[in-house]
């Protein structure tokens, strides 16, 4: 089986403009400074690796490392739950976004009360709300990068759609 080296769609933003405008929003939401953006960062890693898009991952791998996370941070974000690289409320904010995104056992909530509480003791309302917008955010770009696939990019500054 060999690979497409080409997007399976065109931009989107070629056909729906205001998703520049979308993505501004959400950027300026989540950059309020209530959450470090590199947690922010860290919790869209989780997310790409939970859906398996290699674009989601090496973009915010490339984010990271252009903030001077290391390597280890890094990688070891696809094993947070017994890492030592992060912070309790890095934790709490990884739990949030893989409680959100993986499915949740038979006949119970994603988010439990117990981790909404665990959130809440290192978040305050101001961080709680902008890390959830930061979840609906990686979930928006999601949706656009496992229809669409567009390709990795070595470079932050290299077209992003084919």
């Amino acid at each position: 089986m060999t690979k497409n080296p080409i997007s399976r769609m065109l931009n989107p933003g070629e056909f729906i403009p205001e998703l520049a405008d979308v993505s501004a929003a959400l950027f300026k939401a989540t950059g309020n400074r209530s959450v470090p953006r590199t947690t922010i960062n860290l919790i869209h890693l989780r997310a790409g690796q939970i859906v398996n898009n290699t674009y989601l991952t090496v973009l915010n791998t490339a984010f990271l490392r252009k903030a001077g996370e290391t390597e280890e941070r890094i990688t070891a974000v696809s094993s947070w739950q017994d890492a030592p690289y992060f912070t309790t409320a890095e934790r709490a904010a990884l739990a949030l976004v893989e409680a959100t995104l993986q499915p949740a056992p038979h006949g119970r909530e994603r988010v439990t009360d117990e981790l909404y509480t665990e959130v809440a003791e290192h978040y305050d309302s101001k961080a709680l709300a902008t890390l959830t917008v930061a979840i609906g955010q990686i979930s928006f770009f999601i949706a656009l990068a496992v229809i669409g696939k567009p390709q990795p990019v070595a470079s932050l500054a290299d077209q992003q759609w084919d």
